[in-house]
């Protein structure tokens, strides 16, 4: 490794801090040949060293830091030590029956995310160094699982995400090794689902709400829920299993409405929890129209910026349904909501809920603000890893 990447003088602030990315813009210079996926030594704009990692010159994230040592070696054994510290990470914070194994940069593997549904795991590689390493990386995952009694039987991966382009990669997904049926059964706090690992959005299924789910479900005993943006049904069935009265659960997707109505007769929720395939902005003032009102109204958005750029726009549209939403909140009711964009901030969400009440004319009680599930963990100094913010409320007429 004879590659030495040099910082600016004055740049590297977010690795200095602890942080995962170097920018293009911050590198003074790179002495040496390489290809692009080769690990790199990167010292400081005064030659002191500051680890290795990846390079992609196609990228505007120009090295993507492994390690703060710079002897270390990238090899299987590397990848083996970090596959089982996140392992036992999980197995402290979280019911594995399915989870998030690798979450990218917070777990220190830039750009992969691992996340295991029962016993099946879905595999989504979004950079070029660590693309390299993806077999021998999932290979150190299922031997970890299985020393550990765990047997995964199949491999599916999901590297279909956009961002792929940006490395200079092309969107795969497929099988890695032997096909399986790629509808894969899972319990979580208790509800039953079928994540469709090759069809459903991401990697299948949203792992990253799952005791945000259990807390609204706390909330639905003899209510009428309404839930936003259901996806697949997650947040409308835990409402149903807690004793709601009527759920009725909205989404875009025809294949998300389909796949929500199977889930939900599968926990013998049909009756009480129902869907229908419609756009949110509209059906919102429609039933505001129509006098609609409901005891929990949830939002689950899909992100609204993926950009610094289009912030400005993401503001007014979550502005917006939040204040449709708590028109149609009963007096004493509970307004759940959230953003899934780390671009959008926790102290601009907040700030944007609040503008959202009081165009309501709606006073609101904080329950509590929560976030992903911990096996998402939130790495400090990379602002990235912290996405989604969650709030629950208590809505009542404003005095």
């Amino acid at each position: 490794m004879s590659v030495i990447v040099t910082l600016k003088k004055g740049e590297g602030r977010t690795v200095k801090a602890g942080g995962m990315w170097i920018y293009d813009n911050e590198i003074e210079s790179v002495l040496g040949s390489y290809e692009n996926g080769d690990v790199v030594l990167v010292h400081d704009f005064d030659g002191y060293p500051m680890g290795v990692g990846f390079i992609n010159d196609h990228s505007k994230i120009r090295v993507r830091m492994l390690s703060r040592d710079e002897n270390t070696v990238i090899d299987e054994a590397f990848w083996m030590k970090r596959v089982k510290r996140a392992w036992e990470y999980r197995k402290k914070v979280v019911d594995t029956s399915s989870c998030r194994l690798i979450f990218a940069e917070a777990d220190f593997f830039p750009g992969l995310v691992v996340d295991k549904f029962a016993d099946v795991l879905v595999v989504q590689s979004n950079a070029l160094g660590i693309d390299r390493w993806k077999l021998v990386i999932v290979g150190c995952i299922k031997q970890c699982l299985e020393e550990d009694g765990v047997h995964i039987r199949g491999v599916y991966e999901r590297s279909d995400a956009k961002v792929r382009t940006q490395e200079g990669m092309e969107r795969i997904k497929g099988f890695i090794g032997e096909p399986f049926n790629t509808n894969v059964e899972i319990v979580e706090n208790g509800v039953l689902y079928v994540v469709d690992i090759k069809e459903g959005q991401k990697t299948g299924f949203f792992l990253d709400q799952k005791y945000n789910r259990a807390a609204v479900g706390r909330l639905c005993q003899d209510a009428d829920v309404l839930d936003c943006f259901t996806h697949t049904g997650s947040f409308a069935l835990n409402a149903g299993l807690g004793g709601a009265r009527r759920v009725l659960g909205i989404d875009a997707s025809d294949l998300a409405i389909h796949q929500a109505m199977f889930n939900a007769r599968m926990n013998d929720l049909q009756g009480i929890v129902n869907f229908a395939c419609g756009d949110v902005f509209d059906l919102l003032p429609d039933f505001e129209k129509k006098g609609k009102q409901f005891d929990v109204v949830i939002l689950d958005p899909p992100a609204f910026t993926k950009s610094r750029n289009s912030v400005k726009n993401a503001v007014k549209g979550y502005r917006e349904i939040n204040m449709r939403a708590l028109k149609l909140v009963k007096d004493g009711g509970y307004l759940a909501t959230c953003s899934c964009s780390h671009f959008m901030t926790y102290e601009l969400f907040t700030e944007t809920i609040r503008q959202a009440a009081k165009s309501a004319h709606k006073r609101l009680r904080q329950v509590e603000y929560r976030t992903q599930a911990p096996d998402h963990p939130i790495l400090w100094a990379a602002d990235e890893s912290y996405y989604l913010k969650f709030y629950i409320f208590q809505v009542v007429e404003e005095m």
